[in-house]
């Protein structure tokens, strides 16, 4: 049995469980990561404590390296969890994503707002040979890509603004993304034009839970043939939107469909 072992059979397992909790929470939101220093200030524990700890972590995959240059990240069973915890939303959405792409043939990927940036929680790979594919579990910026763009027109203005300056702090695009965002916010869809990947543009609708979860479903397609499938992209996911909110409770005072 590991040291970090027998401190939980001899009684040290609630000190152990907080300061682990206390490491992957510094560890929130960043995904490039934080050193073990870095860690060990944040959390207010000796370096040493902290490595003990992290190795422990590493070990069931809730912290990973977070790349070449050193450095711990958030791993993949973190999202495994927090997708097991958003698990009927998941399984709600699941036909109407599996429907989304056999009807175009397309990728259709279905994302939660995290904090400042979209996780995604499920994917349905499309049927063409050249396609968009994806993770679960990964992480994506909101104001270059269509699901975030969703997801930012559902908050109110001034929260929008805010995470809208973080991700673009000084840039020229700030203005003309928050006007897309309120035109995002009129029409009910979200648009990328290769603004994230090269090659791939992609429509998405948002849609909130009854707790007011922010969620996104969106269809990225080759830029090749995405003028060719756009409008019949944008038919069937308004469609499914409707369906989902209905499903989730068409009386819900957060919803709204365009």
């Amino acid at each position: 049995m590991s040291k970090d072992g027998a401190a939980i059979r001899e009684g040290g397992g609630i000190q152990v469980i907080a300061r682990a909790a206390a490491i992957l929470r510094s560890l929130k939101n960043l995904r490039s990561g934080l050193s073990l220093a870095q860690i060990a200030g944040r959390v207010g524990l000796p370096r040493s404590t902290v490595q003990r700890i992290v190795n422990a972590l590493l070990e069931e995959d809730l912290v990973i390296s977070a790349g070449p240059e050193g450095g711990y990240r958030l791993g993949p069973e973190i999202h495994a969890l927090s997708r097991s915890g958003k698990l009927d939303i998941v399984e709600l959405v699941r036909p109407h994503i599996v429907a989304l792409s056999q009807a175009t043939g397309e990728t259709v990927d279905f994302s939660v707002l995290r904090g400042s940036e979209v996780l995604f929680l499920d994917q349905v790979t499309g049927t063409h040979r050249l396609r968009a594919v994806s993770a679960v579990g990964d992480i994506f910026p909101l104001t270059n890509t269509a699901n975030g763009k969703c997801c930012l027109a559902l908050l109110e203005p001034e929260r929008a603004r805010t995470l809208v300056r973080k991700e673009l702090p000084g840039t020229k695009r700030l203005n003309a993304v928050l006007a897309e965002i309120a035109e995002v916010r009129r029409s009910g869809l979200g648009f990328n034009h290769e603004e994230h990947t090269v090659g791939i543009s992609a429509v998405g609708v948002g849609f909130r839970d009854a707790a007011g979860g922010i969620y996104s479903i969106s269809i990225p397609v080759p830029t090749s043939r995405f003028q060719l499938v756009r409008d019949d992209a944008i038919h069937h996911l308004q469609a499914h939107k409707t369906q989902i909110i209905e499903e989730l409770g068409a009386g819900n005072k957060n919803f709204r469909v365009e």
